[in-house]
């Protein structure tokens, strides 16, 4: 999960937004793997999580915005288990604007695959973040659902499942 560690894949939208959409044979994928992680939390459980956390502002803060996140992560014991079309599903949504390519990596040597879109919403305002990181034998897809500041978008590292980010250098400690 080399890959898939430095790459964050994930969907931000705001409720007016198109939404990305996880296709159903995803969650197929796992029956197929060899160890899968998925992570689904809809508005209502994280706000449930925001009540646990009374003490600490800052991941209330952080949740307050988001409307779900959505990680589906496989990885096969051998190439081929999945299909490319599983993540055209997915890369379909994402081609128009107001979506935008910030980075497309391609290792025709290790077969790594792994594209970034960001969503402009506007105003300073992130709209939505899209990652795909998809290896020979692995596949991640995380979708976060919702506004996010991007200065708070690095504190999702390390929860939920979601990998852990570095943005412009600066390290941020894991709560």
């Amino acid at each position: 999960m080399k890959i898939a560690t430095i790459a964050m894949a994930a969907a931000l939208a705001p409720l007016w937004a198109q939404e990305i959409k996880l296709p159903v044979n995803l969650d197929k994928l796992a029956d197929k793997a060899e160890e899968s992680t998925v992570v689904t939390l809809d508005k209502s459980m994280l706000q449930l999580i925001g009540k646990f956390d009374k003490d600490d502002r800052d991941t209330r803060k952080l949740i307050a915005g988001l409307d779900g996140i959505y990680v589906r992560s496989f990885e096969f014991a051998t190439e081929g288990d999945y299909s490319p079309a599983d993540v055209e599903a997915v890369r379909s949504q994402i081609q128009s604007p107001p979506w935008s390519r910030l980075v497309g990596v391609r290792s025709k040597r290790h077969g790594d695959n792994v594209d970034v879109y960001f969503k402009d919403a506007g105003n300073g305002q992130l709209g939505g973040i899209v990652v795909i990181a998809a290896e020979p034998r692995e596949l991640t897809i995380v979708n976060i659902l919702g506004t996010l500041d991007l200065d708070r978008l690095a504190d999702l590292g390390g929860d939920f499942g979601i990998p852990r980010l570095e943005l412009g250098g600066a390290r941020r400690e894991q709560r």
